[in-house]
């Protein structure tokens, strides 16, 4: 299958990028790593009149991890983040997600803010940067910039708060506080597959190792990713005395998932809630120091 006919630019910096997608509108679609816009455009589902492709734009790559988090420019593709030790220690939880994306060819071209911008409620990212509270820096032509909290970025199944003439030019995943762990754990038919369920896990300690914050984001779970705050239900206990078979139930009260091809909504439910104790728990481990990110 071909796409349909289209205008397309190869801006050499970020102002001319700017500035094409200004003069092109809501027909203009940004190229980065294309693994999700051009089989769209392939199927015809997805028709831009001009596609700017911002692979030649420099400085739009960069993976700056300092005390306060992770940034990671437009064009950083999933394999360098993952692969980075940087980004790893001072957010240990892109890692571990990025590890569940696609296959090693599609992470090796794929990146990070194409993923987020692209806003599929089954994708990993947009779940992480929902549970870390991250936002996604917006620049348009003329100097404007607005960074866009992860809670109001993602707007619908693939919708997001990017207007027309905008480029996603970053994003910011926030470091850890101290006695914090992270997890991420999915289940899909074939590895690399998209999930039928996934839960992103942030646990924190007390100075007595109960648990003082529980939040989980979900992935499948909805039209957007799903932050469920369970502080409350893991009841300022230390994590092996937490009930949690009510945690699970909790999970599953809160979720209203839809239903398709590969996973009934109740199963799906299902799959979230276990999922949803499983990261909790192992998140604890990491946050009292017995475990790893996983």
């Amino acid at each position: 299958m071909k796409p349909p006919p289209f205008d397309y630019h190869a801006p050499r910096d970020l102002g001319e990028a700017l500035a094409v997608l200004a003069e092109a509108g809501e027909h203009g679609k940004v190229l980065a790593g294309g693994q999700s816009l051009i089989p769209l455009m392939n199927m015809r589902l997805a028709a831009p009149e001009h596609l700017v492709d911002i692979n030649r734009v420099a400085g739009l790559d960069g993976i700056e991890a300092g005390p306060d988090g992770v940034r990671v420019g437009a064009l950083a593709r999933h394999t360098a983040v993952e692969r980075s030790e940087a980004a790893a220690r001072r957010q240990p939880l892109l890692r571990t997600a990025l590890r569940h994306v696609a296959h090693p060819v599609i992470r090796n071209r794929g990146t990070v803010v194409g993923s987020l911008v692209h806003a599929d409620p089954s994708a990993e990212l947009p779940a992480v940067l929902t549970l870390l509270g991250g936002t996604v820096r917006l620049a348009r032509h003329g100097g404007t910039r607005r960074d866009v909290p992860a809670e109001s970025f993602f707007t619908g199944p693939l919708e997001s708060a990017l207007e027309p003439g905008e480029l996603a030019v970053s994003a910011f995943f926030p470091a850890l506080g101290p006695r914090t762990g992270t997890a991420f754990h999915e289940v899909a038919r074939r590895h690399g597959d998209y999930a039928m369920a996934g839960a992103a896990a942030l646990v924190t300690l007390d100075d007595d190792q109960r648990i003082a914050q529980a939040r989980a984001a979900f992935v499948s779970a909805g039209p957007v990713p799903v932050l469920l705050d369970l502080t409350e239900v893991c009841e300022s206990r230390p994590a092996a005395s937490v009930d949690w078979p009510a945690v699970e139930r909790a999970v599953r009260d809160r979720l209203d998932p839809d239903a398709d091809i590969h996973a009934t909504a109740e199963y799906r439910r299902h799959l979230s809630g276990v999922l949803a104790a499983r990261a909790l728990r192992a998140a604890a481990s990491v946050a009292a120091g017995e475990g790893h990110d996983g």
